[in-house]
């Protein structure tokens, strides 16, 4: 994924240089509507993990895309959970919520041709004094594009929103209005990171989530959700990069079904995982992989804190 080249925001031309903005842009919305792919799209490395399935994210992640005067620091949050409530779920929703009073901008993320009573509650959460830009992901499904059109007039009779933006994360289109629709609301301010960088999140938090992707992508249903991965060690060497990592589960059953037979699954897994780490360290991965049972720990108040949680 090349960084991106999005056009630049500039106020015609002056004598004097045009001020520096900057701010922090939450994307919330229920979950599976594609934040996490729009973020990557938007800064042009992966750095939020992606799958079919919802609730893939669970930690707050920020991309980081500098362009002309103005630096955009997103925050990818994780979906906001309306059923399956145990303790990981009530930690995930005190970080969207606790997003709200930390940002610029707000984009409420949904799909296109889609509101649901989900979507509705998370806006219900939004503070009344907040107006969030509304963003329509998926636009490339919707066939003919005139049956936006109507979609598009009732939303717009919502005074919530800002603003509306049709586009497709996927295919990168309609991301120039967007970005400058967002712009134009960002305070004057200096960067508060260097013009190159792209994340604040460390390799080892990286790392441990394409693990945990590769969970999600390859096994089944439900079974991702009963799972973790704890980072043991990494060490540097050079290009080579060496990490230990644990992959928790609820139940022993679940245990050889991360394994798989004569451990084939948990070898994909780790394979999968190294190729995409190796891409975030531009070096060469020796991974190696445990899996362990730890029954519970999804409502394990002292095990999510342990493990980085706001609970």
């Amino acid at each position: 994924m090349a960084k991106p080249n999005w056009p630049l925001f500039a106020p015609p031309d002056r004598h004097e240089d045009p001020p520096l903005r900057c701010g922090t842009i939450a994307l919330v919305g229920r979950p599976n509507v594609g934040k996490s792919t729009l973020l990557n799209h938007l800064i042009g490395q992966k750095i939020s993990i992606t799958s079919r399935k919802p609730q893939t994210t669970r930690a707050r992640v920020k991309g980081i895309l500098t362009q002309g005067p103005t630096q955009f620091v997103f925050v990818d949050t994780p979906g906001y959970q309306t059923r399956h409530v145990n303790a990981l779920n009530r930690a995930m929703n005190r970080s969207v919520l606790s997003t709200f009073q930390e940002v610029d901008v707000l984009l409420l993320v949904i799909e296109a041709l889609h509101w649901s009573s989900a979507d509705q509650q998370v806006l219900d959460c939004i503070p009344q004094a907040m107006q969030p830009l509304l963003v329509l992901n998926k636009i490339d499904r919707v066939k003919p594009k005139t049956a936006l059109l109507p979609f598009l007039e009732w939303l717009g009779k919502n005074q919530r929103f800002g603003e509306i933006f049709p586009l497709s994360a996927n295919h990168d289109t309609q991301f120039d209005a967007l970005l400058q629709g967002i712009a134009q609301r960002l305070p004057e301010s200096p960067w508060l990171f260097d013009a190159d960088d792209l994340t604040d999140s460390s390799t080892r938090f990286l790392a441990a989530e394409f693990i945990r992707e590769q969970l999600f992508r390859l096994l089944g249903e439900e079974l991702p959700y009963a799972t973790n991965v704890l980072l043991d060690s990494y060490f540097q060497e050079g290009d080579l990069h060496r990490i230990q990592a644990t992959i928790v589960v609820d139940h022993a059953n679940q245990k050889a079904m991360v394994i798989g037979r004569k451990g084939e699954k948990l070898k994909e897994i780790g394979t999968r995982a190294r190729q995409n780490i190796e891409k975030l360290v531009a070096g060469k991965v020796y991974l190696t992989l445990w899996v362990k049972v730890k029954g519970g720990w999804a409502d394990d108040d002292r095990a999510l804190k342990q493990w980085g949680f706001d609970v």
